[in-house]
Order: C-alpha cells, then sequence, then structure tokens
C-alpha cells in the first residue's frame, strides 16, 4: 500500500499550512545553495528548501543523494514535515558549508552542488550529518516534539520503554541442612577425634539403680515355700 495515499485531505492541508510556515523563517527564505533564489522545493532527505534550479540539479544526484519533493504540488508524510522542521538550511548549511571560505564562487551552481553534496568538500569533519537523530526530541516552532513513527527513529532515554521497569523475580533462599557439628550437639554425641572420655559418676548410679529394680537383694526377697501338694513320698 502507498503511504501517501494514507494521507486524507485534512492532513494535507495541514502540511501545506506547515511548508508555508516554514518557508517564511529567515533562515529558510532563500534558498540554500544558490542563496539567490526563492525556495519552493525541498530535499526531504537533506533537509533544505531550495529553488526550482537547484531542485533540478539535485534530481541529478541520485535519490541516495537528494530526494526532492515539492511544498506545493507533492503529498508529504508526517516523518518528513517532521524532519524538515527539524532540519532546515541553516542547520544542514552548517554541516555541508562548514569548512567553506566565502571566496567560492557560486556561478557555476551545478559544479558548487556537485562538489558540495557529492564530494563532501567543504562538510564538517566534526559533526554528524543532521539526521533522524536531530528528529528526537527536538521541539519545533509549530509547537510539540516531532511526530515520527517509532519504526522509523532511534530511542531516546525519554521513552516510555524504558520507565517500564521489568517484572521482578521473588528470590528463593534454600535451607541449609544441618551440619554435622550441630547434629553432634543436638544428639550429645562424643567428639570425633581422640579417645572417648569415661563414662560419668552419674551414669554409674544410674545403671547401678537399674540394676538394683531387676536383681532384688535376698534379704529383701519375701520367700513363701509352698509345699507341693502331689510330691510322691518315698520310705
Amino acid at each position: 500500500m502507498n503511504d501517501k495515499a494514507s494521507v486524507s485531505k485534512e492532513l494535507n492541508a495541514k502540511h501545506a499550512k506547515i511548508l508555508e510556515g516554514l518557508l517564511k523563517l529567515p533562515e529558510n527564505r532563500e534558498c540554500a545553495d544558490c542563496r539567490g533564489r526563492a525556495p519552493r522545493w525541498a530535499s526531504i532527505n537533506l533537509g533544505i528548501f531550495i529553488c526550482l534550479q537547484c531542485s533540478g540539479i539535485h534530481r541529478s544526484l541520485g535519490v541516495h543523494i537528494s530526494k526532492v519533493r515539492s511544498t506545493t504540488l507533492d503529498t508529504w508524510l508526517p516523518e518528513q514535515i517532521s524532519f524538515m522542521q527539524c532540519v532546515g538550511n541553516e542547520k544542514s548549511n552548517n554541516y555541508w558549508e562548514a569548512d567553506l571560505s566565502a571566496s567560492v564562487d557560486r556561478s557555476d551552481i551545478g559544479k558548487f552542488i556537485r562538489t558540495k553534496y557529492q564530494d563532501k568538500k567543504w562538510a564538517s569533519r566534526y559533526n554528524p550529518q543532521p539526521g533522524l537523530s536531530d528528529m528526537i526530541g527536538e521541539t519545533s516552532d509549530f509547537g510539540g516534539k516531532a511526530d515520527v513513527p517509532r519504526k522509523a527513529r532511534k530511542y531516546s532515554l525519554e521513552e516510555d520503554v524504558f520507565s517500564i521497569q521489568p517484572p521482578q523475580v521473588p528470590t528463593t533462599t534454600r535451607s541449609r541442612g544441618v551440619s554435622l557439628d550441630t547434629m553432634d550437639e543436638f544428639l550429645n554425641l562424643p567428639p570425633k577425634n581422640g579417645l572417648m572420655s569415661a563414662p560419668s559418676v552419674k551414669h554409674k548410679e544410674d545403671t547401678q539403680d537399674l540394676f538394683s529394680l531387676l536383681y532384688a537383694p535376698e534379704g529383701n526377697q519375701d520367700r513363701t515355700i509352698v509345699p507341693p501338694s502331689r510330691w510322691a513320698t518315698f520310705e
């Protein structure tokens, strides 16, 4: 499905109004390249507004360098509008003309544009090219952050995805078994090393009491002799 077909008439009219406002900004009132004509065209991947003559030269560079759109005739997508809001002629030229001297001749505009964008002769060696990263967190003069689909931009630290805390997994602590030393204390077992100690006196007394219950002295026993009733007598 064509993405442009999803743009309604109301949204397209809104985009046209935004572009008209961007062209009224001081930095966008003249062509980003020739600096002599009013722009009515734009390069949607360079983020600049250019005149009709320069737009033809941009088309000859190929879409991998510059994609040209009319600010009044073409249908614009929301992410393209947002990109133009975040870049513009001034920010783009700060990168592409960072090392450009004032004495450079612009009379041969075709050569100038090819040297500028194709050869990158005057591009900044320290700053990155304005791109989608500039759309994150940018606030335009028309209010709100750049309306860029999530699939077309990187995440910033302000994204909701980082505010979602991962589920807390409860940690389980395994109970440790009782050591052998602790078991010895509970069972009152003799120490492992060395000879076994002699039994205590109390243990001896307990043994004597036990035997005294089992074997009573003869003097204390009640001996009752019952004569047998059926014993045979012998004369």
